[in-house]
């Protein structure tokens, strides 16, 4: 019978461990993302630490709440005790909470300091938010990155195909978790970031590197952090930034250093023509025809479409001839100049100030050829 009765206990044991075990693998979904970074790990430890803290204090108050609820009814025949106060429990009341406090500041404050410290980067990188993508720019490396990857900047836009988004196709592994171009950085050395908005709020967050920092127009904020190990890394902005917040998504790809240098020179050896081509024309290219050489089509869908293809911050719809029909009144050559020096919200070749004169130019006229 002994027999019988420990092996029902050892089932039941294993039955309640099984779940266990499965949201221990899956702890995400409850929990804090994995943290990648020592801030990040700081974090979680803190945020560990405090919730044990509140827990105790939660299973103290209530227990002894529904303890003398229970123990002390009247119906059990216990009278209420009169009595005016009591100076060693109201000390001991005060006291504890006190050092309870400082045992929780001490080590938050350590983390406050830590996050704030950008200081001696090995690389700075500038990253802007627009409605609704990201714009990133190598400004600076330090050390054995000098130069590497200087002057290199694109933007990161949604990846995932609006067939998924409408529910056409099943949805993705990284489903508004994907961008065209993620944001490179060398593994094991330390970042600073320089945060900036072009429109309206935003707010680069990425949840393995314990950054969270808003994007706020006409102001500079800075962040750091250092990634562990190679690897690839998902955020998304968290800051209310209009109907497309959602589609915001923040990818962050970890190399080793030789790899990222690699990655550097690659792109900047793609960049450099069309630097050059537009640091040595004094205008839009031109055929014999007086039309711009440039490729219109794929610069509209590469770039312009971000805002143009739904009508927002401002810019006209693609194909709405009402919206567009100011717009080509005012002439072509007043078109071409907004769209290259920047207009409004519009920044001077949608930010992409790599591109060719003649591929703004043509994407213009792609525009303007789809509204009449």
């Amino acid at each position: 019978m002994i027999k019988t009765l420990c092996a029902k206990i050892g089932i039941c044991g294993l039955t309640m461990l099984i779940p266990g075990l499965a949201w221990a693998e899956d702890k995400a979904k409850w929990n804090l993302q994995e943290p990648h970074t020592a801030v990040a790990r700081e974090m979680y430890d803190l945020h560990t630490i405090v919730l044990v803290i509140c827990l105790i204090i939660f299973v103290g108050v209530f227990g002894a709440m529904f303890y003398s609820v229970i123990k002390h009814r009247k119906s059990a025949g216990h009278r209420a005790a009169h009595f005016h106060e009591n100076t060693t429990v109201e000390i001991l009341w005060t006291i504890i909470p006190f050092f309870i406090l400082i045992g929780m500041a001490w080590p938050a404050t350590k983390s406050v300091l830590a996050m704030r410290d950008t200081s001696s980067p090995d690389m700075t990188i500038k990253i802007t938010g627009y409605q609704w993508k990201w714009g990133y720019e190598y400004l600076k490396g330090e050390g054995d990155l000098s130069g590497i990857a200087d002057g290199v900047q694109f933007y990161s836009v949604l990846a995932t195909p609006h067939d998924q988004i409408y529910g056409n196709a099943p949805k993705g592994e990284h489903y508004l978790l994907e961008v065209d171009n993620p944001l490179v950085v060398p593994a094991g050395k330390k970042i600073r970031l320089l945060i900036t908005a072009n429109d309206v709020l935003h707010a680069w967050y990425m949840p393995a590197f314990g950054v969270k920092q808003d994007a706020v127009p006409g102001f500079i904020r800075d962040a750091w952090f250092k990634v562990d190990q190679p690897g690839t890394y998902r955020g998304q902005c968290a800051e209310l930034c209009g109907k497309e917040h959602g589609f915001m998504p923040i990818v962050v790809e970890a190399l080793e250093p030789a790899k990222f240098a690699e990655w550097a020179g690659s792109h900047k050896t793609a960049a450099a023509p069309a630097a050059t081509a537009v640091a040595a024309a004094a205008g839009p290219e031109k055929t014999v025809a007086g039309k711009a050489t440039g490729d219109g089509k794929g610069t509209y869908e590469k770039v312009c479409s971000v805002c143009h293809a739904a009508g927002v911050a401002g810019a006209p719809k693609f194909g709405d001839k009402s919206a567009w029909a100011p717009r080509i009144a005012t002439g072509a050559d007043a078109l071409h100049n907004s769209a290259l020096k920047g207009k409004n919200a519009m920044p001077p070749k949608g930010g992409m100030t790599t591109l060719a004169d003649a591929d703004v130019v043509a994407a213009v006229d792609y525009m303007v050829k789809a509204a009449k």
